[in-house]
């Protein structure tokens, strides 16, 4: 059984990481997940940890930033009766839970400094230390790990160790954003529509092609998950109609407002138009050596035209 086949598309950027995230699944390797919130991080770890040795084994997953830094490490590592107030019973940490199979660290960059130390250890002894312990106890577990920002960034903020990051970047994969793959669009559309019409026993909405150029040009800043949210609401809320562009939620059809055709976006304290003007002529003249016939047709006006704004501008010794 091919696990890969639930990350939906066919893009180049997205088959040369299943190509890759299929033979670091075959091995034993520290794997670090990289991309945007909403790509499908977990997705991809759970189609690797399924295809590998450790398939049957268990799959811990911690997401780091959800809980409170006092409470982290003895989730990953354990404690002992007493070892701190409240600790009225000995726990037993992932790390243990996960012997044997893998764990799956996400949102790595929010695990707090002092916990990344003992991470470190683990990772070049194989060696956890529970709370209120003196003696380290082994396990026989693989890493994954995933981030959803720059860890580079945070090295230099004193933020994140370099020498942990260094032990889990032995294979990075990334997942590319929705925007660059802007191609598997239909092929995403048709699985979630197939999917939640059979949940909910409802038939599949149609996307017109004027709202699906819509879909095209939209940034997509919740990636794949975001995706999804707007065919589940769809397909509830506009069961078997076709769906045009005044159906779909405001931040999609805000793109045009902000936009020129040409897609200049215009800053936030605005410009000077003049200036601007002047410079961009300016520019197009340089770039020609002066020739204004071809000045003219690189800034699409005609060559009287030009001459006026040349003229208009003071720019005629150029």
């Amino acid at each position: 059984m091919n696990h890969f086949n639930s990350i939906i598309g066919k893009s180049p950027a997205l088959e040369a990481l299943i190509r890759s995230a299929q033979i670091v699944a075959a091995t034993d390797v520290t794997v670090l997940i990289k991309g945007e919130t909403g790509t499908g991080k977990e997705v991809l770890a759970t189609a690797i940890q399924k295809s590998s040795p450790r398939a049957n084994k268990p799959f811990i997953t911690l997401n780091c930033a959800a809980l409170p830094e006092a409470l982290v490490e003895s989730e990953i590592f354990g404690h002992k009766k007493g070892a701190f107030t409240g600790a009225t019973n000995d726990k037993i940490g992932l790390f243990k839970v996960a012997d044997g199979g893998t764990l799956f660290l996400d949102e790595i960059n929010s695990l707090p400094l002092s916990i990344q130390s003992k991470l470190l250890r683990f990772l070049e002894s194989g060696e956890c230390l529970c709370i209120g312990e003196t003696t380290p106890y082994k396990v026989n577990v693989r890493i994954f790990a995933a981030t959803n920002m720059d860890l580079n960034a945070l090295i230099d903020a004193g933020e994140f160790r370099r020498d942990l990051y260094f032990r889990l970047n032995v294979v990075p994969l990334e997942l590319p954003s929705l925007h660059e793959r802007s191609e598997d669009l239909d092929l995403l559309i048709e699985h979630f529509f197939k999917n939640f019409s059979a949940t909910h026993n409802l038939e599949a909405p149609v996307f017109s092609r004027a709202a699906v150029k819509v879909l095209r040009s939209y940034k997509w800043p919740g990636n794949v998950r975001e995706l999804r949210n707007l065919c589940e609401r769809l397909c509830i809320l506009l069961s078997g109609r076709n769906i045009e562009p005044e159906n779909l939620p405001r931040e999609f059809t805000l793109v045009k407002s902000t936009e020129t055709v040409g897609g200049y976006i215009l800053p936030e304290l605005g410009v000077q138009l003049e200036e601007l003007e002047a410079d961009i002529i300016y520019q197009a003249l340089i770039r020609t050596k002066g020739n204004r016939s071809k000045t003219a047709r690189l800034l699409g006006i005609s060559r009287d035209a030009l001459l006026y704004r040349i003229q208009k501008h003071g720019l005629a010794s150029h």
